[in-house]
């Protein structure tokens, strides 16, 4: 990007500025003048705004009150508090299925089968067009992807979707051939592969998928090593986790992104510590924190990771959203659930943050 500095401060100066603003505040200022009406689309400026961004991370939380009444989304920021979050612009009931660098995932509630991709605070969305496979149907055992993941690369501006589960034949029992369903944005289409897999995934397994080193990794149920597809070439692998992280009766792990690396974290009774995976190809995983519980231990037993940096971690409850500053340790209440709420708040989070990436 050009710079003139002829103003009262330096164009760089400005839009350093600028890249710390909410992306609705900085559509909002477009009129102001031809630098600021460019930025949106100066590679530039996006990519700065990006690497900003990374360093705020928040979480998207769903709200059921009742069974009978309509859910909505809730955005938690460490900087900015609470506010609303609206999927509107979709035009259909749709469930958070996965997040990755400022783009969500979701899938239609009434139409099973379509999927969207969408940006929430750019309001672009892109409609995934129908596999011409019938298997996205017939997923043992309910009918849906056990896996769904999204890969977003924000250097080049691409994504994909990874659609896997374990197939069933209609009137036949499953074989343990594992399927799986990859969208590319670039080619606006599906690729689909074969493999045979015999893993269990909880539902924060699911939920909690880390996109790094152009892969999409998921905890296994059993929490001894991590399943990780390659997007390259289309490759499964295993990845163990190391005896000291998880040895002990009664911890509980989950899988995190940590400033662009994997990284576990291990709760026990009155500790959550933090490993990070230094060298993704040696395996190497070191522990760089150490967090006391003591102080929440009445917490403790239903509390879940749902996204974190160097300088905190955001953890959800049943009712609770806390965040804990690494610093300063100090524990910090950000949201709690005024009434009865029908399922609970870790049980839709996801780790989100804002970006200019353009799903279209």
């Amino acid at each position: 990007m050009a710079m003139r500095g002829d103003g009262i401060f330096p164009d760089e100066v400005v839009i350093q500025i600028l890249a710390r603003l909410p992306v609705k505040s900085l559509f909002r200022f477009k009129t102001v003048c031809k630098l600021w009406y460019r930025l949106s689309l100066d590679k530039y400026f996006i990519q700065l705004y990006n690497e900003v961004s990374r360093k705020n991370p928040m979480i998207l939380v769903e709200i059921t009150d009742s069974p009978e009444s309509k859910s909505s989304l809730i955005c938690v920021d460490n900087l900015r508090g609470v506010s609303e979050f609206s999927l509107n612009f979709l035009n259909d009931r749709v469930k958070v299925r996965a997040s990755c660098n400022g783009l969500l995932c979701c899938s239609s509630i009434p139409d099973k089968g379509v999927f969207y991709v969408c940006n929430p605070v750019t309001r672009q969305c892109r409609l995934l067009p129908k596999s011409r496979e019938r298997p996205v149907t017939r997923f043992y055992p309910d009918g849906e992807a056990t896996l769904v993941g999204l890969a977003c690369d924000s250097m080049y501006q691409k994504f994909n979707v990874v659609l896997a589960g374990y197939h069933r034949t209609f009137g036949h029992r499953p074989d343990g051939s594992f399927i799986c369903l990859v969208f590319d944005s670039e080619w606006n289409k599906w690729r689909k592969f074969v493999s045979f897999q015999d893993e269990n995934f909880t539902h924060m397994n699911k939920n909690q998928v880390v996109f790094v080193n152009n892969a999409l990794h998921w905890l296994t149920s059993s929490s001894t090593y991590i399943l990780a597809l390659d997007l390259s070439c289309d490759v499964w692998r295993k990845m163990q986790l190391p005896y000291d992280l998880i040895y002990g009766m009664g911890n509980r792990i989950y899988l995190l992104d940590f400033d662009g690396c994997l990284s576990v974290i291990k709760i026990s009774e009155t500790w959550m510590n933090i490993w990070v995976l230094k060298d993704y190809w040696k395996d190497e995983w070191c522990m760089v924190d150490k967090v006391s519980l003591r102080c929440i231990r009445g917490m403790v037993p239903g509390i879940f990771p749902i996204s974190q940096t160097v300088e905190y971690v955001f953890l959800a409850t049943h009712k609770q959203i806390l965040v804990y500053h690494r610093r300063s340790q100090v524990w910090k209440e950000m949201y709690s659930v005024k009434y009865s709420s029908t399922l609970p708040l870790w049980f839709s989070a996801h780790a989100y943050r804002t970006t200019m990436f353009s799903c279209n």
